[in-house]
């Protein structure tokens, strides 16, 4: 009798592992099955209504009490469902990065919490989490078990020969790719993409893939409706090439499809893959079998040079070039992270003078950059690291000015097709944090800065603080976007060209016959303009009728009114 599931797993199985298929098929087979005895809910597809906070376990603080029920009761108290997904980063014990170096995979780092407090946030509320599977801690057990020369481990990782050409391999920091290490067996040289506490798993090794899938089925379990696949362009190493976007790693990710839609259907794998464009939507597979989601990598640093620039030509000619892959995928929109803005993703779509001025603009606002290593001795920006009020900041700029460019970016990333991710500092209009650059010596730390939950309470409920303008401004609009279908991330999108200072584009939902004409002053200056549009400001609650007003830095929603309503969507 034929076997969906193996048809399924065989050729990619296959693929990764030649001589071997039929053992590991088999291996897959059995953890699936184990998993779907569980009975893990099957998850919904995406809508206008979704929208997700990112944040660190421990961004919000309260003296004598766990970060991860601080962040509860913050949300239940503030947010309530205005947003409903939250992206916990890596909450997992660690030993480095912020997180990013992880020891222990299969638990909750006890600072946090425990998976207690996982439960009770995943009650109110879907969760992503990190799946930081490039890499894990040298101080991590199975880091541990290899040093020691334990032979259940010692193809965990990937021993490589220091005299070998490395100067193909793509590398994303100005550090060593290779690693000493002093083992039961003697000086072995790792390879390690990050740093030498992050220690790249051995892929080729099935034990190593079986031990993660194992890993991602505990997550879809633990309540995580996205599991965000960190840096997995690098997954898969081969000599003599560029070891990314290989087609093993497409392969890896393609296993992971399948273990995942047969344990828990409707969980969202998401790529996070700092690269430019063409490389970051080949992630995305036919459409159907690979990552649902992808980080739309290029909308943070054009939103930025659109703003400084006050034109959206760049912007407007890039998001006009987007098209969807299938309607199983969409992508990943946000403008600010843990990390910086990364500078990768807009080669091709700003020349180098622009890149510079995004650049020296960054160091203006006390920002600082990130380098990568070309590999041929030169280094290239990487990454702006500051905080994205003020890399929208300009001199001679108010506050409120200021708070307003923020808030207006947001729309932005509200009304274009995807999911949007808002970072929480963001959403506070936090400043950059140039104490905790200077004390660590870590250039991103400028954008992770640990707030006082009572301070913060604060300032969010004086109406005349920047903090509680932002949080008021960018909250007001999330909630407005889902009463419009024609914001779901699978509606169409058309973007119209009417003036250098306005970006513009045009939403439609062939479904429920939503229609809404999203309209943004990229500048300081009073805009009045005709549209080919009749309709009510969903911001003001103003009609518009072929005439509009558009203030300084101003935005406008105008929502058609033939929409069907009381539809379920997309």
């Amino acid at each position: 009798m034929r076997n969906p599931l193996a048809e399924q797993l065989h050729p990619l199985v296959k693929l990764l592992y030649p001589n071997r298929a039929e053992e590991v098929c088999q291996a897959i087979i059995n953890l699936i099955v184990s998993y779907q005895s569980r009975h893990l809910p099957t998850q919904r597809w995406v809508n206008q209504r979704d929208a997700v906070l990112i944040t660190y376990g421990d961004t919000l603080l309260r003296e004598g009490q766990k970060p991860l029920r601080t962040l509860y009761y913050f949300l239940t108290e503030f947010m309530g469902d205005i947003i409903n997904s939250v992206h916990i980063l890596p909450c997992f014990p660690y030993t480095s990065d912020d997180g990013f170096s992880v020891a222990d995979y299969k638990q909750i780092n006890p600072e946090l919490g425990d998976w207690d407090d996982i439960a009770v946030l995943a009650s109110e509320y879907d969760l992503m989490f990190d799946a930081v599977i490039n890499h894990i801690s040298r101080w991590s057990y199975w880091f541990r078990r290899y040093v020691a020369g334990d032979p259940d481990y010692q193809d965990f990782f990937i021993e490589a020969d220091p005299k070998q050409d490395y100067s193909s391999v793509t590398r994303p920091r100005a550090l060593p790719l290779l690693t000493p290490v002093d083992t039961s067996n003697g000086i072995r040289h790792l390879w390690t993409t990050f740093s030498d506490d992050q220690i790249d798993l051995n892929y080729r090794n099935p034990k190593v893939m079986l031990a993660i899938l194992d890993v991602l089925c505990l997550y879809a379990e633990q309540g995580a409706r996205f599991i965000r696949l960190d840096a997995i362009g690098f997954l898969w190493k081969e000599l003599s090439t560029t070891c990314m976007h290989l087609p093993e790693t497409h392969a890896a990710i393609q296993l992971m499809r399948v273990v995942m839609d047969n344990i828990a259907p409707g969980t969202i794998l998401i790529t996070e893959t700092n690269v430019p464009h063409k490389d970051n939507i080949s992630y995305f597979g036919n459409g159907y079998n690979e990552a649902k989601m992808v980080y739309q990598f290029p909308l943070p640093p054009l939103v930025m040079h659109s703003f400084l620039t006050r034109n959206s030509d760049v912007l407007s000619r890039w998001a006009g070039s987007l098209s969807p892959i299938s309607k199983a995928t969409t992508f990943f929109n946000f403008l600010a992270s843990h990390d910086g803005i990364g500078m990768r993703p807009v080669e091709g779509l700003l020349n180098q003078e622009q890149i510079n001025g995004l650049v020296d603009h960054c160091i203006e606002q006390n920002g600082r950059v990130s380098y990568r290593d070309n590999g041929d001795g030169t280094r290239s920006p990487y990454e702006l690291n500051i905080t994205y009020f003020d890399a929208l900041g300009l001199e001679g700029e108010t506050e409120q000015q200021k708070a307003q460019k923020l808030i207006t970016a947001h729309f932005i990333l509200l009304s274009l097709a995807g999911v949007p991710g808002i970072y929480i500092h963001s959403l506070f209009g936090t400043a950059n944090d140039v104490k905790a650059v200077e004390a660590t010596g870590i250039n991103r730390r400028i954008n992770r800065s640990k707030l006082n939950t009572q301070t913060l309470k604060e300032e969010l409920s004086n109406p005349e603080s920047i903090r509680s303008q932002i949080f008021k401004g960018i909250t007001q609009l999330i909630q407005k976007r889902k009463r419009m279908s024609a914001l779901a991330p699978q509606a169409d999108q058309k973007i119209l060209l009417i003036d250098p200072r306005i970006f513009a584009v045009e939403r439609y939902n062939s479904q429920t016959g939503g229609h809404v004409l999203c309209l943004c002053n990229l500048s300081n200056d009073v805009i009045e303009l005709t549209v080919d549009f009749v309709g009510r400001d969903m911001i003001s609650g103003k009609r518009v009728n072929f005439h509009t007003r558009l203030e300084s830095y101003g935005c406008q929603w105008i929502k058609s009114p033939n929409e069907i309503q009381h539809r379920t969507v997309w």
